[in-house]
């Protein structure tokens, strides 16, 4: 590819890059066999698992907000982003080590807290990285790192667990390896000096930000509701008896799908408005839901998770992108921070809300239910104007 389609992008931006490659190994490598362990071998229910994974979301983007505005105010962000690797890295081991559903609670918080930690300075470093223009790019650069990573994290566990033979526990324990890659390439990482502002005058609030933000991130809410977690996706996989090894492939495949989108997705941001290339993450994913709660054929199956993945790279990469431009630059990890916030939040009424209904009533309304909050997130979208 021409270095042209490159072009703006800096050494930093790459490290960044290959510091979630290896992040994303680490959490991709658990990430498909958890709802089967805590389903399988652990015997919860669907509710249990919408919890978990709802605490769990929370816990990761709520903490982002109060990350990005830490990094924000004290200006090092690349200290922020080394401690919440770290953490991250250290506590995906425990979740092997549980013999209950709290206990894979605690522990799969503790990994996304320090997710959560790193997540919002890392984004603040990322804009930094580049000029305004060249934003989106940066951005879907990393999410080509984010989603190649989670496209081998889970074809390094089929290898584990059906070539090497090791068990449903160790790939928890093992995932602890490229997680300190990681944190050893964000060491690598030289930050920027800040913009300057003295200490007896800084005070980074919510009242900073103008109206449309927040009008930005109430329309984030509303189609958070339905952003259920693909944990849903792979349970329902399973159920319409697709084997393990075959559930974990295509969800490789969903993440691949999401990498292969995230850099063209920036590219077309940054050319042709954050906002529209964002509305057509809502589209894909509203068609996906539908794929899911219409049939349990195989092959569409398939084609829905695919298409959630495309979903996943453009919100991603558009996503966060637009909630920085509503800031000035010193609070841009502010601005991506609350935007997170909200994911969390409503993630976490997603989760628990589908958990329920997806125990209660039925699989095929869960899908339904998040279809119609996704279709007036995109209504609002549309109707959003940026000052």
């Amino acid at each position: 590819m021409n270095k042209k389609y490159f072009a703006g992008l800096t050494k930093d931006t790459f490290l960044l890059t290959f510091t979630s490659l290896f992040a994303d190994i680490s959490t991709e490598m658990l990430y498909p066999v958890l709802p089967i362990f805590l389903t399988t071998t652990l015997g919860v229910g669907g509710a249990v698992v919408g919890i978990v994974e709802g605490i769990a979301i929370a816990m990761q983007n709520i903490i982002q907000g109060v990350s990005g505005s830490f990094s924000d105010k004290i200006q090092k962000r690349k200290a922020v982003a080394v401690a919440g690797y770290l953490i991250a890295a250290i506590s995906k081991p425990f979740i092997g080590l549980s013999n209950s559903w709290t206990q894979v609670l605690t522990a799969r918080s503790s990994d996304r807290l320090g997710t959560g930690i790193r997540s919002a300075p890392r984004d603040g470093l990322i804009a930094n990285s580049v000029n305004e223009a060249n934003r989106g790019k940066a951005f879907g650069l990393e999410g080509i790192g984010d989603n190649i990573g989670a496209f081998f994290g889970p074809l390094l566990a089929i290898a584990l667990l059906y070539y090497f033979n090791v068990g449903i526990r160790s790939i928890f324990y093992l995932s602890i390896i490229p997680g300190l890659f990681a944190v050893l390439t964000v060491f690598l990482v030289k930050e920027k000096a800040g913009v300057f502002i003295p200490k007896s005058k800084l005070n980074i609030n919510v009242f900073k930000f103008p109206k449309n933000y927040w009008k930005y991130l109430g329309v984030i809410g509303i189609f958070g509701i339905g952003n259920i977690s693909s944990s849903f996706m792979i349970l329902e996989t399973k159920n319409v008896g697709i084997s393990l090894i075959g559930t974990i492939f295509i969800y490789a495949f969903y993440n691949l799908a999401a990498a292969l989108i995230s850099y063209p997705a920036g590219v077309w941001a940054d050319k042709f408005g954050r906002k529209y290339v964002l509305l057509s993450s809502f589209i894909l994913f509203f068609i996906s839901l539908v794929g899911f709660a219409a049939t349990h054929n195989f092959l569409v199956i398939t084609v829905s998770f695919v298409l959630f993945g495309f979903y996943m790279g453009i919100f991603r990469t558009s996503g966060k992108a637009y909630a920085s431009d509503f800031s000035p630059k010193e609070l841009q990890a502010s601005a991506v921070g609350w935007f997170n916030t909200v994911v969390g939040l409503s993630g976490l009424v997603a989760g628990i809300l589908a958990g329920l209904i997806y125990d209660k009533i039925g699989h095929t309304t869960v899908f339904a239910t998040a279809a119609i909050f996704v279709f007036f997130g995109g209504v609002f979208l549309l109707l959003l104007k940026k000052d």
